[in-house]
């Protein structure tokens, strides 16, 4: 095989020594080039090289996004070898978190077609988007990844659930308006994979590669409400609460804010709405052999 490697030393797990010990595998058994950015790469991708991401689901997301404007993004599959601090693509993936395994199934070259959402700016959501609490979390997580790493999360979390009131956000849903506004929202997200935050299952019935995405809607925005939702959530069990609501669609408007959003555990803001389509197919992955 010939790659063009990705390493990404923002990644969580990205140290050097982890970063040499992966590419001495992979130039074991394949010709490997080198790079440092996902745009870096998209310039790259006119020859016969596969991509890998040394990186989580922020580095694929910028691959992605890269090669999607550059018309490229469906020349070749992607590789992933999980070095971020959720890693919550390659959990959907079912991807071996042990970078030296994940070599393996990269040059095993099992391809998987992949589903995309991408807004109406032009941006794309490999994982999972959400808004609200969730990415108010993340933003209390973020200056502790490094000391904590995927324990930040459950201390953003803590940090993030106390005091919040919830926003006032419409959702539509294939045209469908599904939440209206008129009560507050803790939490709305969007999934094309299964979890957020190094494996909390927001999403769990989504699936990467059905045309459709997941949506989910939390009203739980009251202290013992929060609570409860917090402790289904990291369970999977929260689509069963009545505070609770799901949807799967094509086309998802969220409507409102301005509101915190993590798109791929990248944090931004909405300020007024955003609508995201799901184009199937879009992409594809080398992600261990169906069984």
């Amino acid at each position: 095989m010939r790659l063009l490697v990705i390493c990404n030393p923002r990644a969580g797990r990205a140290g050097d020594d982890s970063t040499r010990e992966v590419l001495r595998l992979l130039r074991a058994e394949a010709d490997v080039q080198v790079c440092h950015t996902g745009t870096e790469a998209a310039r790259s991708s006119g020859d016969d090289r596969v991509p890998v991401v040394l990186g989580g689901d922020g580095s694929v997301h910028a691959l992605v996004a890269a090669l999607l404007e550059r018309g490229r993004l469906n020349a070749a599959p992607i590789g992933l070898i999980p070095m971020g601090t959720g890693n919550d693509l390659a959990r959907t993936l079912g991807l071996p978190l042990d970078p030296a395994e994940a070599v393996r199934v990269v040059l095993a070259g099992h391809e998987r077609a992949m589903d995309l959402l991408i807004d109406d700016d032009g941006g794309v959501v490999v994982n999972a988007v959400h808004l609200g609490v969730g990415a108010r979390a993340a933003e209390r997580a973020a200056p502790l990844k490094p000391l904590l790493h995927r324990a930040a999360y459950a201390v953003g979390a803590a940090l993030a659930g106390t005091g919040t009131g919830g926003w006032r956000l419409r959702v539509r849903v294939d045209g469908a308006q599904v939440c209206t506004g008129r009560r507050r929202v803790l939490m709305a997200g969007v999934g094309n994979g299964a979890t957020i935050g190094g494996g909390t299952p927001l999403t769990p019935a989504a699936r990467p590669d059905d045309g459709l995405a997941e949506v989910v809607v939390s009203y739980a925005t009251g202290p013992l409400a929060r609570l409860a939702f917090a402790a289904g959530l990291r369970r999977g069990r929260h689509p069963a609460r009545p505070d609770v609501r799901t949807f799967r669609g094509r086309r998802i408007t969220i409507a409102g804010g301005p509101v915190p959003a993590s798109v791929d555990g990248e944090l931004e803001q909405v300020a007024q709405g955003r609508t995201w389509i799901v184009r199937p197919a879009a992409w594809r992955v080398l992600a261990p052999a169906a069984s």
